[in-house]
């Protein structure tokens, strides 16, 4: 117990609070440097304030602000673990607000990289001694030092647009949730939601004086709000389908919108009316950007091409054509002088507005490139594409800086006014806030370059095995937690992945077709099955190490012949989608998850022999689509997770549902078993990993990630399990004081 605990315990129960909030003040307001650096490197104190109910998260992240007053004078290292703490908490507030005992696991992955004492010292601290707990055992977890700075969270759906106010002091979001909410950038904290528009929030800007945000929405209109009022000032109603861009002239007076109409609409401000319609396009107008001087929009659109157009006369000026597919996105220099364009080709290209020619094309972006924006100085471009965030000299075009951090698309970006931060906003329904100036070095965090789509651990417990986004499979020391050796050969997306009893081979599937077999000791390719006409979307090996048995998007399941390299047997299902399959630890069933009627139920087939593949029963229970199927060790019962949020767990032998895990917020993504039968991890698109216990029912332990978990699974000790994430990022964590479990204790 530290000595702030022992303090607390001493006080009356009302002063607890006045004490904690008025401390690290004091200690500062009297110059006392060594007394609060203790306080502040005391995990007690620390935990203290998060766990009170009547202490805002950013009371604590302002207490570390206080070590750099002048009258402290705290430098160094001593300054550098201050600041490093305290960018912790700030990276961690938004899980740490909506579940206090995440602090300890949220410490771990993130400082555990650092090799400071008290840092040190302050994670020794932090492990709990009598709860069960689930401990990172490498800095999976975005550390500090990286240029994101906070994340936002609120959203219950895609953010899909976001703008910053011309004081750079607050941040505007739409949503899918069909909301828009406004926050304040310094704290992260939201001040206020909008509401009023009936479909999703495509598109957002904020008027020059910042007194109005405009947002355009799937509901056809446009709706024009007071910052000041909170209200609803006027709806534009015009476009005959979504209207998915937005843009204020300079000057104020008029806001222009594109829609999937495939026009152009420009409005007038003050007299609530449209002024004229702009048409050419033959797609649908994706993006919009206006020149300085207020005289000519740019939209970009799903016909490849850009338009430029008279706003005083409403006639098309000319067209940029370049782009190869659609142009998802535009932005115009501040100096009025180039224009910027994002490409469903993967491209970015310049232009020079006054010639209307190709001035450069930048490249490196592996995928769509949704959105862009340019600093104010004109000096750096800001894209996004996928998951990635790329900063970019825009004279020279070369590459300056990732963004690392979101673990869903990121469809749009911002620059603040001074040039100093980049808002981005997600499909993981989270805002997250860059800093450009970071210039800090940082730990990389180790993982493949997409999502993780499977995870497997050898018999031995020496290697994990991880499928991935990116068409690798890696392989990892499971005691180190380091990267052996990465797979290749896949063409497209690794969606399956199996270990062979004895250890010795990886079998993988893949969107390209095919299952490829691998030798784990010299991590080469044996050899490659085809016959798959569509996607191979999960497999599994046979207890004996002799077959294959693959399910793909075709609806067939195909067995096949490890020792004679071939298919041998194909059952065909009466519906196309197929996902998880599994076979029982005593090789005498094959249990099959089928998705039908929209996702909305779905059935269970249990085969017997191969050969005669007689099905025994169906399991009739979720509500939405099955994505894992798991058997325990003794093959009686069956553990299956679904996007319905739930866990079910099965009677084998009578096929009735025995009971249902509830306790994600999300789609349950996957699940494994323990070796003893006794326990399940699920992982979930919540965040969360949880470890269940079959007996009690109940949550033992949880951990929360940056990004949704989509894969998971345990070594054969029980206790070391293996997530992996959207981001790409794989966590080890290690399950602890599990047996100070009891029936009373419930994450």
């Amino acid at each position: 117990m530290g000595k702030l605990a022992e303090l607390l315990n001493r006080l009356p129960a009302g002063s607890h609070l006045y004490r904690l909030q008025t401390r690290a003040q004091l200690l500062a307001k009297s110059g006392q440097a060594h007394r609060l650096f203790e306080l502040l490197t005391d995990f007690d104190f620390i935990e203290a304030k998060v766990s009170h109910p009547d202490i805002n998260l950013q009371e604590l992240i302002e207490d570390y602000d206080r070590a750099f007053e002048p009258k402290v004078l705290i430098f160094g290292e001593k300054a550098e673990t201050l600041r490093l703490i305290q960018w912790a908490i700030r990276l961690s507030a938004h899980i740490l607000a909506a579940d206090k005992t995440q602090l300890a696991g949220q410490f771990w992955g993130r400082l555990i990289a650092f090799e400071l004492p008290e840092i040190q010292a302050l994670l020794a601290q932090a492990k709990p001694q009598n709860q069960p707990w689930l401990r990172p055992l490498t800095s999976s977890l975005m550390p500090p030092g990286t240029p994101l700075q906070r994340t936002l969270t609120g959203h219950s759906g895609v953010v899909n647009a976001v703008a910053v106010t011309p004081d750079g002091k607050r941040v505007v979001s739409g949503a899918e949730d069909d909301t828009l909410k406004v926050w304040e950038l310094e704290t992260g904290r939201e001040l206020f939601s909008l509401h009023g528009h009936t479909g999703i929030v495509e598109s957002v800007t904020i008027t020059p004086d910042g007194k109005w945000v405009i947002s355009g929405s799937v509901d056809k209109t446009l709706k024009i709000w007071d910052l000041e009022t909170k209200k609803e000032v006027f709806t534009l109603i015009g476009h005959t389908d979504r209207v998915a861009a937005l843009a204020v002239t300079p000057d104020g007076k008029c806001v222009i919108s594109g829609s999937d109409d495939k026009t152009l609409k420009v409005w007038n401000l003050e007299t609530e009316e449209e002024v004229f319609t702009l048409i050419g396009h033959t797609d649908r107008v994706a993006a919009l950007a206006v020149t300085p001087d207020s005289k000519r929009v740019i939209s970009a659109s799903g016909d490849n091409t850009l338009k430029i157009w008279n706003l005083a006369t409403g006639k098309e000026l000319l067209t940029l054509n370049g782009h190869t597919k659609w142009v998802e996105s535009v932005v115009v220099t501040p100096d009025g002088k180039r224009i910027i364009s994002g490409s469903y080709d993967e491209t970015i290209k310049i232009w020079d507005l006054e010639t209307a020619r190709e001035v450069l094309t930048i490249r490196g972006h592996n995928d769509s490139v949704e959105s862009v924006a340019v600093t104010p100085d004109g000096k750096r471009l800001i894209t996004s594409s996928r998951i990635f965030i790329k900063v970019w000299d825009l004279e020279t075009g070369k590459e300056l800086l990732p963004l690392i951090g979101h673990s869903d698309w990121v469809g749009t970006v911002a620059v603040t006014p001074d040039g100093k931060q980049v808002i981005s906003g997600s499909y993981d329904e989270t805002i997250k806030i860059w800093s450009l100036e970071s210039g800090r070095e940082f730990f990389p965090l180790k993982g493949h370059t997409d999502s993780i789509n499977d995870l497997a651990v050898t018999p031995d417990s020496k290697h994990a095995i991880s499928a991935s986004e990116d068409n690798t499979l890696k392989v990892w020391n499971l005691e180190t937690s380091e990267s052996i050796f990465t797979l290749k050969g896949h063409t497209d997306p690794v969606k399956a992945l199996a270990v062979t009893p004895d250890g010795k081979q990886v079998i993988s599937g893949s969107w390209d077709k095919t299952i490829r077999v691998w030798n784990l000791k010299r991590g080469k390719e044996v050899f490659c099955l085809k016959g798959s006409n569509r996607s191979v979307e999960s497999l599994v090996v046979t207890p004996n190490s002799k077959n294959i048995i693959s399910a793909s998007y075709d609806g067939v399941i195909r067995v096949w012949s490890l020792k004679a390299r071939k298919q041998i047997f194909i059952l065909k299902s009466q519906t196309r989608l197929i996902y998880p399959v599994a076979v029982t630890p005593d090789g005498k069933g094959l249990i099959t998850g089928l998705v039908a009627n929209n996702i909305k139920t779905w059935t269970i087939k249990k085969f017997g022999n191969f050969k005669t593949a007689k099905e025994l029963f169906t399991l009739e229970g979720h509500t939405g689509s099955v994505e894992y199927l798991v058997v325990t060790p003794d093959s009686k019962q069956m553990i299956s997770a679904s996007w319905d949020h739930s866990i079910k767990i099965w009677n084998l032998e009578s096929g009735e549902e025995l009971f249902t895990l509830e306790g994600h917020t999300g789609f349950v993504n996957a699940v494994a078993v323990t070796p003893d039968g006794k326990q399940v991890i699920s992982v979930s698109h919540d965040k969360t990993l949880k470890v269940w216990d079959l007996e009690t029912r109940k949550i033992v332990a949880s951990f929360k990630g940056d990004g949704e978990l989509l894969a998971c699974a345990v070594a054969p000790d029980g206790i070391t399990i293996v997530a992996g994430e959207a981001s790409g990022r794989v966590h080890f964590l290690r399950l602890e004081n599990s047996s100070a479990f009891g029936s009373g204790c419930n994450g």
